[in-house]
């Protein structure tokens, strides 16, 4: 029996500033991120988005933002991937979850936490958008998300294999107007 699977792209939230007194991979959320993360993380559970299990990238900001999924319900497990990290290759990891010989046989949504733009580009990949316009193709904000589906099990590559159900900056699950500015740097992270 073939079983819909999907996946929930979480971009952490919003963490403290680079620096050249700080190493990238220890920044942690800040205050206001943490609390962000956590109202989106709440209303996301409010909604049903409930997930099997809470992929995150090993980076601080990233693990603190999926500590905080586990921590309002929205899964009750974490496991750290450092196929998540930013600029590291989540297809293989993907591939193994997806495939014939998941980790967890039965699964329904997982949740994966980590950076831009490597999120956006790999759920513009997922559904099919050319390599060279992937990184353009759509944006997470800091703690938004994105749900990509897919109604069988793929069958070879993943790449253009799923549906992008939903796409929504966490100024949507909140219900508040927008404060991001335009000029609001899309740096990674």
């Amino acid at each position: 029996m073939t079983r819909k699977r999907e996946l929930l792209l979480l971009r952490h939230g919003i963490a403290e500033e680079r620096g050249p007194d700080i190493d990238d991979a220890q920044r942690s959320l800040t205050p206001e991120g943490r609390e962000r993360s956590r109202q989106v993380l709440q209303r996301l559970t409010e909604l049903d988005f409930g997930c099997d299990l809470v992929l995150s990238s090993p980076l601080v900001r990233a693990r603190q933002t999926a500590e905080l999924a586990v921590a309002v319900g929205l899964a009750t497990e974490l496991e750290l991937a450092a196929a998540l990290a930013p600029l590291a290759d989540p297809l293989p990891l993907l591939e193994r979850w997806l495939g014939p010989l998941s980790p967890r046989s039965g699964w329904r949504r997982l949740a994966l936490v980590g950076h831009e733009p490597d999120l956006s580009t790999l759920a513009a990949l997922l559904i099919g958008v050319p390599m060279g316009q992937a990184p353009e193709a759509l944006q997470l904000k800091k703690a938004g998300v994105a749900l990509l589906q897919w109604n069988q099990t793929p069958q070879g590559s993943l790449l253009g294999s799923a549906r992008l159900a939903l796409l929504l900056p966490p100024r949507l699950l909140l219900g508040r107007r927008s404060t991001d500015s335009p000029s609001a740097s899309p740096s990674g992270g």
